[in-house]
C-alpha cells in the first residue's frame, strides 16, 4: 500500500492581523488540530501528517500539500486553520481510497474547492 502524507506549514500565518510575538502560527494550529481529529477518524498508520517549516507559498494563508508515490500531489493554499482540519481529513480518506488519486474538483469538500491551488501529476518510475 502506498504510503500517504500530509505536509503541513507550521509557519504560515493566515489572518491578515499581525502576529503577536507569544502566538501559534496559524499553521501550528492547523497541525494540533488535523492531529487531534485524525485519531478518531483513521487508523494508525493509515496516512502521516508530516510538519514541515515551510513550503514557500508564504503569502498563500495556511498552505498543506498531499501525496503520494504514483499519485499526484495536490497543494491547497489560504486554509482557515479552525475550519479545515475535518475538510482536508474527509479529501484523505478520498485520496486514500482512489487507486490514481485523481479527483475532480467537484469531488473536493467544498471548503477546499477554494484552496486548490494545483494538482501536480505525478513521476512514475
Amino acid at each position: 500500500m502506498p504510503k500517504h502524507t500530509l505536509f503541513v506549514c507550521k509557519s504560515c500565518h493566515h489572518s491578515s492581523e499581525e502576529r503577536l510575538e507569544n502566538q501559534p502560527f496559524d499553521g501550528n494550529i492547523l497541525l494540533d488540530k488535523l492531529n487531534t481529529l485524525c485519531g478518531t477518524k483513521f487508523q494508525p498508520g493509515e496516512f502521516e501528517i508530516k510538519p514541515v517549516g515551510c513550503l514557500w507559498a508564504c503569502s498563500q494563508g495556511c498552505v498543506v500539500s498531499v501525496s503520494s508515490h504514483e499519485k499526484p500531489t495536490y497543494l491547497f493554499v489560504n486554509l482557515p486553520p479552525e475550519e479545515s482540519p475535518a475538510a482536508l481529513l474527509e479529501f484523505m480518506q478520498l485520496y486514500i481510497k482512489s487507486r490514481k488519486g485523481v479527483l475532480v474538483w467537484e469531488q473536493l469538500p467544498e471548503l477546499l474547492q477554494s484552496a486548490i491551488f494545483a494538482q501536480i501529476p505525478s513521476v512514475k518510475s
